[in-house]
């Protein structure tokens, strides 16, 4: 296996995770925001909500096909690029994967049913498909992240030249750390999506300031997008402090922190905090924050790309949790969500953030795992296949991904154009509202 053939398996891998994630997100979250504003057309017979839950539902099952076929992609992608892992570790690990599949499954027969059902079942049976299909979605991201939680933090077996023994399947499948990784995620599924979704909104009411059902869709949309960006940083804290615990040398990858001190400086665009790094990570000022200088060369992450995805991430994250501190604050003392033009410019440029900050987020846990596949244990080196030529899937992968993510596009602005109107909806006020309809509660 020549190195050129290495990369071409990561890069592949890279490339498949890059694309999946994104569907990934989108069928966690969007079964939220599409129960979300059903349950509000039930409650208030509302004729724009239910549009808008028809619209979600739609969108629900495009993003749900396309994310099978990816992870498809992905689970053979697992066995024929890495046979050493899955050869090896398949059993010990083996049960995050069976679990994904069974919720993978329930997804699918409740998103049928509520698909299919609308007119055919009892409303409380098509509401209850609906959160299901939200359940389920969560849960297969749940048991998928754990399996990277081993890949970082492995346990539940001891190590032998021949191979893992004395497996354990639940104590590797809860690996240390695991609530913090799966909370994160979860989260940024959520804000991701929610975020997105309130971008799209955002662009279309600055081109038609009174469109009512596009102020709808934003009022489903930004609650859940400004609770998640807020419990972000305070999951990414936690997440951040067992990473300094279980991970140092990812931790000095990821601040880009070569020296071990005490009291170590936190250095954030050129600015640096003094001690910043020892309270972050370990809650004490005078703590000690080893260095990457203190481990082998040949156990260094690639250093200057999981520092800079870990700056794209905490930016991107904080400028979405300040967007929405002031939103929450504007919806606290007006008593209703923004209308106005600053703050929806705001969102629509907002939008791609919290995508921008998912991909960030994933390339700082796997680049900042590197050279390991399971960390400490098995390099991913010793895990490629041996066949060779893998230069000619990589660039066919990618050919494929272009031409769903272009179909995806397509078939998703589609949707959004059927929501656009022909004029406002009303007579708008000077903010930009219509006056019978001036605030979405």
């Amino acid at each position: 296996m020549s190195m050129t053939d290495l990369l071409y398996a990561r890069a592949q891998m890279g490339l498949s995770l890059a694309f999946h994630i994104v569907f990934a997100a989108a069928g966690v979250a969007l079964p939220v925001l599409m129960v979300l504003s059903d349950w509000k057309a039930r409650r208030t017979g509302d004729a724009d909500y239910v549009a808008l839950s028809h619209k979600l539902a739609k969108g629900t099952a495009i993003l749900f096909a396309v994310g099978a076929v990816s992870g498809t992609v992905l689970s053979f992608e697992l066995g024929l690029l890495w046979p050493e892992f899955m050869g090896r570790y398949g059993e010990v690990i083996g049960l995050p994967f069976s679990l994904e599949g069974v919720a993978f499954f329930t997804e699918a027969i409740f998103l049928g049913i509520y698909l299919y059902g609308r007119e055919r079942v009892s409303p409380g049976l098509h509401l209850f498909s609906g959160i299901m299909v939200a359940v389920s979605g969560a849960a297969s991201a749940f048991f998928v992240t754990l399996v990277n939680v081993f890949m970082n933090d492995p346990s539940g077996f001891v190590a032998t030249p021949d191979g893992p023994t004395q497996v354990q399947p639940l104590v590797a499948m809860f690996s240390p750390g695991w609530q913090y990784q799966t909370a994160h995620v979860l989260l940024s599924c959520y804000q991701a999506s929610a975020f997105a979704m309130a971008g799209i909104h955002a662009f279309v009411l600055l081109r038609h300031p009174g469109a009512a059902f596009h102020r709808k869709a934003l009022s489903v949309a930004l609650p859940l997008a400004c609770v998640t960006a807020l419990l972000q940083p305070l999951v990414g804290d936690l997440s951040a402090k067992h990473v300094a615990k279980a991970q140092p040398v990812k931790l000095a990858a990821m601040e880009s922190h070569f020296e071990t001190e005490r009291g170590a400086p936190l250095r954030l665009g050129g600015v640096t905090v003094p001690k910043a790094l020892s309270i972050l990570a370990f809650g004490d000022p005078d703590a000690e924050v080893r260095g990457l200088n203190e481990f082998p060369r040949d156990t260094w992450p690639p250093v200057a790309k999981v520092h800079a995805a870990f700056q794209v991430m905490v930016a991107t994250g904080s400028a979405m949790a300040l967007l929405s501190l002031v939103t929450l604050v504007y919806r606290w003392r007006k008593k209703a969500w923004p209308s106005g033009r600053k703050m929806m410019w705001a969102w629509l440029v907002a939008g791609p953030l919290g995508l921008v900050a998912l991909e960030a987020g994933w390339l700082v846990t796997e680049w900042g795992r590197q050279p390991w596949i399971v960390r400490g244990v098995m390099r991913t080196a010793d895990a490629v296949t041996p066949v060779p030529h893998l230069a000619a899937p990589f660039w066919t992968f990618t050919l494929v991904y272009l031409l769903l993510g272009a179909v995806v596009v397509a078939l998703l602005k589609r949707q959004v154009a059927g929501t656009m109107p022909d004029r406002d909806e009303g007579p708008v006020t000077g903010r930009g509202v219509k006056e019978d309809d001036a605030h979405v509660h």
